[in-house]
């Protein structure tokens, strides 16, 4: 294996499939097979999920709804969508952990660095939820802290789309697919990857990215085999 502990961004649009909003079965069970997959090959998995099928900080404006209310209502849209994926998980026997940032002991553990890493080394997963705890970071920002804290191979953020494109490919005909990026380059063409405080921090530490559709059955297994699925960045 080339990977032996990775971080799985997982966005919480992912889960609604073709549904406008919430939580669709079809995309769980998806979702949950390709992780046992990796688990079955003895990878050390943390996962971090966002909330956005159910509810979006960033569009507490629209609402009404100041922000800083409508970032910790974000946070714990994270921990509903973390407590349907370990569901998930479990069914399909897989031993898991559901760690919140923010503290609600009857239905999740406390984030502590060092049982988080004991968890790992245990092979079970573990599932990173309510972000980092505070407003006015993304999931995306909680991830690439998790990934530095818990010293992940890599953080493999899984779209729907199989890389990192030059434009919108949804948009765009003529967008270029890359393979390979340097932290820089997406900096200077002001590539759409990540905000610009997780890009930052992964880069400040060192930490690969790679982009891939997360969609596609085996692409995280083939991966973690060494194959080449996606764009890396480093």
């Amino acid at each position: 294996m080339k990977y032996n502990r990775v971080l799985l961004k997982l966005s919480g649009e992912s889960l609604m499939g073709e549904q406008e909003f919430g939580i669709n079965p079809d995309m769980l069970q998806h979702y949950s097979k390709e992780i046992k997959k990796i688990v079955d090959q003895g990878v050390e998995i943390a996962i971090v999920i966002g909330g956005g099928n159910i509810y979006r900080g960033l569009n507490a404006k629209e609402t009404g709804i100041e922000r800083v209310q409508g970032d910790y209502m974000g946070m714990l849209a994270t921990v509903i969508n973390g407590m349907a994926l370990q569901s998930a998980l479990e069914n399909l026997g897989i031993f898991t952990r559901l760690i919140s940032a923010i503290q609600m002991d009857r239905i999740a553990e406390p984030y502590i660095r060092r049982r988080a890493v004991r968890h790992l080394e245990k092979k079970r997963v573990i599932i990173f939820s309510g972000g980092t705890g505070n407003p006015y970071f993304t999931t995306d920002s909680a991830a690439a802290l998790r990934a530095n804290e818990i010293d992940a191979d890599v953080i493999l953020k899984g779209t729907r789309v199989d890389g990192i494109y030059s434009a919108d490919p949804e948009k765009d005909p003529n967008a270029i697919r890359y393979d390979n990026v340097s932290f820089d380059k997406v900096i200077r063409d002001g590539l759409k990857i990540m905000d610009m405080t997780a890009f930052t921090l992964c880069r400040e530490n060192n930490r690969p990215i790679i982009v891939f559709d997360i969609n596609k059955p085996r692409n995280l297994e083939r991966i973690i085999l060494g194959e080449k699925v996606g764009t890396l960045v480093a």
